[in-house]
């Protein structure tokens, strides 16, 4: 009799990852609605990329964390409109502390205060959501600011990711 665990939980998504400090935002959204634009504007910040395009995750059973990795064809490489697929540096894999949902043009505006705590399931996992507009000229300070939140580093009385 042999002893086989079960598969691991692991998706393939069409998001992009980066990491700022240890722990990684995963930004999803529809085609165009800024997510490599806002990887790029994070990176020069001092994020690091995880993965452009696409994103695999996995759940690691011994911390219970979703982790980000990228796909192995892409890993290292971005996207970057009007220059082309660019070499990057990036980080073999990162856990997700915070899904950013990118509000594109036509959908419904980002709510000035948001009423009710968000989520996105991941992996079989809760990860706190927040709602931002890729193309404000502050969404990389306020993602920061809420990653910062969704792992405990800024009191979540008013702010909640």
């Amino acid at each position: 009799m042999t002893d086989n665990p079960a598969p691991a939980v692991e998706e393939l998504i069409h998001a992009n990852c980066v990491v700022i400090g240890d722990y990684a935002a995963l930004l999803i959204g529809p085609s165009g609605s800024g997510k490599s634009d806002l990887s790029l504007r994070l990176i020069d910040r001092g994020a690091i990329l995880v993965s452009d395009d696409y994103t695999r995750l996995h759940l690691d059973e011994a911390t219970g964390s979703v982790i980000a990795r990228p796909p192995e064809t892409i890993a290292g490489r971005m996207e970057v409109r009007g220059l082309g697929i660019l070499a990057m540096p990036y980080r073999e894999q990162a856990p997700v502390a915070l899904v950013v949902a990118l509000v594109a043009e036509g959908e419904p505006a980002v709510e000035r205060l948001p009423m009710a705590q968000r989520s996105h399931s991941l992996c079989g996992r809760t990860i706190p959501l927040v709602r931002l507009n890729a193309m404000e000229a502050s969404v990389p300070i306020k993602l920061e600011y809420a990653l910062r939140a969704s792992i405990g580093l800024y009191p979540a009385t008013e702010m909640q990711p």
